[in-house]
């Protein structure tokens, strides 16, 4: 069981009154060519832990990664000014942004700070434990609130967590591995997990580790072809991986041996061009042509899965299982959705394609969590440990060994 301080219980017992407050967000947001701020989820979602560390009176200091920029390297393009004016304008109040922080910064009780760019400060992404200890020093509580950079061991990720006097885990992040935890380490049964994507290599990881878990992986994508050839079906000229057939084939042979399945579609929806206005064709699966392409599950191969998601006590969501964007071979994914979100388990979901099939079929108040996390999440999914969480757990444990 993940065991880790949190900001919460810090905050809810008085404990940060008049104290400095690091907070590490991930406000890493869309912005167009003249810098405006395109979407601003994320800038919302930090707001929780900065409110509840400026109303307990704390001294607050955000900071966030921003784009790719050059480590020592500062352009105008870099810069958080657009996140700190919009997190002025969601809180009410004036947020400076301080440059060369790194040394030391002036911030009073109740106050708020935005620091520029972490990525800006050199060491960064290698963790040097020189920069790492000196950010440590700016706080008495450092706070990691950004689940998405999770699954990097960088000095505001990782290395600050070692040296601060206090290091907790913030509300967003506290949610992700709570909801994780649920889904993998204690979920209600049958647990069935959807993967999809276009190659069983960039899912490798995660196929194998959940087909350990799992009472039923559901394939889709292009991983669902490289399924079928596995099985000895026609798949015509769609996208597989042929050289990965003995990896597809020792999944389902895992799965099997433990009374687990891995539930191949028995029709298919095709096209002879990746197009969206291509006509589309409804097929058994053992009536693929050679020059056929499958964009799509078929609609009796939909509705079965519907049917077998309905009954579920936990359901792992990542990746739409055909070619959504085109609304000829949008039906599996929309199904499956529609699914999940009537589904009585709980449901977690991730993935950028995953969240653009969400809002696409508005069904995000039906999904019991949806993880922001991106490659964090998918690392979870692949049975690794999270180094930011590694480090949170590691320094809870030697605080309670110490008190």
């Amino acid at each position: 069981m993940t065991t880790f301080l949190r900001f919460t219980d810090l905050a809810s017992r008085g404990a940060l009154a008049g104290r400095r407050v690091f907070i590490r967000a991930d406000l890493n947001v869309p912005q167009d060519d003249a810098g405006r701020i395109t979407e601003d989820t994320r800038i919302r979602a930090s707001l929780p832990c900065i409110r509840s560390a400026l109303a307990a009176g704390a001294a607050v200091m955000v900071t966030s990664h921003l784009g790719r920029p050059t480590e020592g390297e500062p352009k105008p393009e870099d810069s958080l000014a657009p996140v700190a004016a919009r997190l002025a304008e969601l809180l009410g109040r004036e947020v400076p942004v301080k440059t060369n922080w790194v040394e030391g910064v002036e911030v009073a009780p109740g106050e708020l700070v935005v620091l520029e760019n972490c990525r800006l400060n050199r060491g960064e992404k290698k963790n040097d434990p020189a920069l790492a200890q000196k950010m440590a020093k700016l706080c008495d509580v450092f706070v990691n609130d950004a689940f998405g950079t999770a699954h990097r061991a960088e000095a505001t990720t990782y290395g600050i967590a070692e040296f601060a006097p206090i290091a907790c885990a913030g509300p967003l992040l506290a949610a992700e591995i709570d909801a994780l935890t649920k889904a993998l380490a204690r979920p209600k049964r049958p647990l069935i997990a959807i993967v999809a994507g276009s190659k069983v290599s960039t899912k490798l990881l995660i196929l194998r580790s959940l087909s350990t878990k799992v009472d039923k992986l559901i394939v889709g994508g292009g991983i669902a072809n490289t399924f079928l050839l596995a099985e000895g079906l026609p798949i015509g000229k769609s996208l597989a991986e042929p050289t990965l057939l003995g990896e597809a084939r020792s999944v389902i042979d895992a799965m099997r041996a433990r009374g687990a399945e891995v539930p191949i579609p028995v029709d298919v929806v095709t096209a002879t061009e990746f197009k969206a206005e291509a006509p589309a064709s409804v097929k058994r699966v053992a009536d693929v042509a050679s020059a056929d392409l499958i964009l799509d599950i078929g609609p009796e191969t939909a509705a079965a899965l519907a049917e077998v998601l309905k009954s579920a006590g936990t359901i792992v969501w990542n990746g739409p299982v055909g070619v959504f964007e085109f609304d000829a071979f949008a039906h599996g994914t929309e199904t499956i959705a529609r699914a999940i979100a009537a589904s009585g388990a709980f449901s977690i979901a991730g993935g950028g394609d995953t969240l653009a099939a969400i809002a696409k079929y508005g069904i995000e108040k039906d999904i019991g969590y949806i993880s922001t996390g991106g490659g964090a999440f998918l690392e979870v999914l692949e049975g690794k440990t999270l180094p930011a969480i590694e480090i949170l757990e590691r320094r809870a444990s030697e605080a309670s060994q110490g008190s």
